[in-house]
């Protein structure tokens, strides 16, 4: 171990994930020349190139693709030493590492961080957004601590705990003057602006639709609730979305929110390693999601 330095096998690993020597150096917050020289000395400690140029790609060598496949496990060696020590220092630090969905992650998760981060100001939090099979996945291989992702989802290696439901509403234009609950035939006769396919969100939506029992055909699928948002609110289409993406004043182009008939939601679940070290940070995080989850409960059904 001696000589080995952790930030140098990092910087090499963003070079040969991103395929840039510049990449690498934006995602690490350094110059291009400090990862360049982190990499170098990290050849010359190891005797052997790592790196080559193909055409504008930085590309591993075969001692790199080798180095490259170790580089995980001593990461994950690492962090394990780290949390089983943490227990035994003053305060809570450390880093937790979460993944959720994007409407969570811009509606739900930030006022639960910005409180984490007041009360314990050393610990360190990242969040990566993706749909629930992808942060699993990555919960799975120990690439993210903690989840908070929309269910159904089927893991042994994982501790499933649903902690919030969050309805599903219908939104127009702000000069759509028709009220009450919508229906699944009403809504199927409207140009539809859907999520795009590959999420829950999308799947929960469709088949709500189905149950109109005629084909529809969306318009136009985004990645964006923003984006969806404004689009139907210029009059351009109906949607069907999350109850917590939908707060007055948020888009430029006010929307109407009508709920379902019948009524359709998803479930939020926090989830983790079966096996996973609860650290302080990491049960930090935790007891705040589901804090800030039964508020919203009660604040919706008041």
């Amino acid at each position: 171990m001696r000589g080995f330095n952790l930030d140098q096998l990092q910087a090499f690993a963003d070079v040969v994930d991103l395929g840039s020597f510049s990449a690498a150096a934006e995602r690490r917050n350094l110059s291009q020349p400090a990862v360049s020289q982190q990499v170098k000395l990290l050849e010359t400690r190891l005797g052997v190139r790592l790196i080559e140029r193909i055409g504008k790609r930085a590309m591993p060598t075969a001692a790199g693709q080798v180095l490259r496949a170790q580089i995980g496990p001593i990461d994950q060696a690492v962090r394990n030493a780290l949390d089983a020590v943490a227990p035994f220092g003053k305060g809570v630090k450390g880093q937790v590492r979460i993944g959720c969905g994007a409407t969570a992650c811009i509606y739900f998760l930030p006022a639960v961080l910005a409180g984490i981060q007041q009360d314990y100001p050393d610990l360190e939090i990242s969040v990566k957004t993706g749909n629930t099979v992808d942060m699993a996945r990555l919960i799975e291989n120990n690439e993210l601590d903690i989840g908070f992702v929309t269910l159904p989802l089927a893991s042994r290696a994982l501790e499933i705990t649903p902690v919030m439901k969050d309805p599903f509403v219908a939104i127009f234009a702000a000069d759509h003057l028709a009220p009450g609950p919508v229906s699944p035939p009403e809504m199927v006769q409207m140009p539809l602006v859907l999520f795009e396919q590959g999420a829950n969100t999308r799947t929960l939506a469709d088949g709500w639709l189905r149950r109109a029992g005629s084909h529809f055909r969306p318009v136009m699928e985004l990645g964006s609730v923003e984006a969806i948002k404004e689009l139907v609110g210029a009059g351009l289409g109906a949607s069907i979305l999350p109850s917590m993406a939908v707060i007055d004043g948020r888009s430029n182009l006010p929307v109407r929110a009508r709920p379902l008939e019948p009524a359709m939601g998803r479930d939020l679940a926090i989830v983790m390693r079966r096996d996973k070290t609860l650290t302080l940070g990491l049960r930090a995080v935790r007891d705040g999601i589901i804090a800030a989850a039964q508020k919203d409960h009660v604040q919706n059904d008041t």
